[in-house]
């Protein structure tokens, strides 16, 4: 199973850490969370379907970006971690 550490901005909308999942592809693995956790939707990605350009998605520490980065495949043994960018102004 794909591991998907997810970091404190999401704990309220996933209660946990870490959790995980046997999804084939980034796009699937956001799908799967979705329908896990519903409210997580809008966190993540806009209404294109495209991630939210202050989350970040690293897949075993490579940076997954844009709508084609949504294509990667996923193995059992990689890693998926979820961040948000701070951002200030």
């Amino acid at each position: 199973m794909v591991a998907v550490r997810l970091d404190a901005m999401l704990k309220e909308f996933i209660p946990r850490r870490a959790v995980t999942t046997d999804a084939p592809t980034v796009r699937a693995m956001l799908e799967d969370l979705e329908t896990r956790y519903p409210r997580v939707r809008w966190r993540l990605r806009d209404e294109t379907g495209a991630l939210r350009r202050y989350v970040k998605v690293f897949v075993n520490g490579e940076p997954v970006d844009g709508r084609t980065g949504l294509a990667t495949r996923l193995a059992p043994t990689d890693t998926v971690d979820i961040l948000h960018s701070i951002q200030g102004g």
